[in-house]
């Protein structure tokens, strides 16, 4: 008589083979799950995405929601917002950009949120915000990242590979893959060294080979000009050119954010926390307005460094990246004639047509 305790061979062989089909479907759902979200990613005239970034979690990406929601999904998804920032700053309110509610201010925003999947509670957050910014005497968006907030219970969980790159991934995939200006406004040295390593061409960074570009500087005086509001910088505060530097930043609505060196948290390749005592007074409280982009070679290194191993829709993504790069990118640049892209330009259009 055979124990249950020892299965026949067939029976193990059976328990395996359930095992390895159980594996192939949740692989063959996550990648069907990837597929639909970059697909809405690239089709949607305005992202409004959800996907399961790891387990137990969701994310949602919405682009534009002061335009694109109702007032009273508007309203749902501020008080989200405003309900990781009272777990994160118990202390103190913020007033500034997508805290005020106005649509205007949230007309040009994107929000990727992260909330529990079983209960729907809101635990972390970004807030973009896309500027026009001149550059060469022509207009230039310029995405910028914004405000991040992350539940203290929370902290930990390997949130910051969604909440720092996966929204300019996603915009920079549904921009055709051509390269965007990004800009960042931090005293923290983790996310100065975080924007630094994954993105290109970034100035201001301790990096070898950094420098400021005219672009740069012409970028950088466009934002102080016309968007300080973006990220609560009030008019009495300075701006060093040379360096990139905010001076006495927190006077526009972010006082709340204002830290000290010893609690900022810290990059684990101390070049960046030594650069960051070095250009910053934290007590009058200052800023690095860092600009970067983010390319190909960003994005690879993001895709790389930055999503979990392991994850098959990642690795495909990497793959995707590498193919465009080396085969089909340059024949979609060269057959798309709309829209200019390095030294290669639009043609012409007729004169009634609008810029």
């Amino acid at each position: 008589m055979a124990s249950t305790e020892n299965p026949t061979p067939a029976s193990r062989g059976s328990k395996n083979l359930g095992k390895h089909l159980g594996k192939a479907r949740a692989a063959f759902d996550g990648l069907r799950s990837h597929g639909g979200f970059w697909l809405k990613a690239l089709s949607q005239p305005t992202i409004d995405l959800s996907l399961r970034t790891q387990a137990g979690q969701r994310t949602r990406i919405v682009e534009s929601p002061g335009l694109s929601l109702p007032r009273d999904e508007l309203d749902a998804l501020v008080e989200q917002l405003r309900i990781v920032a009272a777990k994160t700053l118990p202390e103190e309110s913020l007033t500034y950009g997508i805290f005020s509610g106005e649509p205007e201010r949230l007309s040009r925003a994107v929000v990727t949120l992260i909330s529990e999947e079983d209960t729907g509670r809101p635990i972390a957050f970004n807030a973009l915000s896309v500027m026009d910014v001149p550059l060469d005497g022509e207009p230039a968006e310029v995405t910028h990242l914004g405000l991040v907030m992350v539940d203290p219970d929370v902290r930990g969980q390997g949130l910051s590979w969604v909440l720092y790159g996966l929204t300019a991934l996603v915009l920079f995939a549904r921009d055709g893959l051509r390269p965007k200006w990004i800009s960042n406004v931090t005293q923290v040295p983790a996310v100065v060294g975080m924007v630094s390593d994954t993105f290109s061409d970034v100035f201001p960074s301790p990096l070898p080979g950094a420098r400021q570009s005219f672009a740069h500087l012409q970028l950088a005086r466009g934002i102080m000009a016309r968007h300080r509001a973006v990220f609560g910088v009030g008019e009495e505060a300075g701006f060093d050119e040379a360096r990139s530097v905010i001076t006495n930043a927190y006077t526009g609505g972010s006082d709340a954010l204002k830290k000290t060196f010893e609690i900022a948290p810290k990059h684990r390749n101390a070049v960046y926390n030594e650069f960051c005592a070095r250009e910053l007074d934290y007590t009058r409280g200052d800023d690095v307005l860092q600009i970067g982009r983010i390319d190909l070679a960003g994005a690879r290194r993001y895709i790389m460094s930055e999503v979990p191993s392991g994850s098959l829709p990642s690795l495909l993504a990497a793959s995707a990246m590498l193919a465009l790069q080396r085969l089909v990118l340059p024949v979609v640049y060269w057959m798309d004639d709309s829209r200019a892209f390095g030294t290669l330009r639009p043609r012409k259009q007729d004169s009634g047509a609008a810029r």
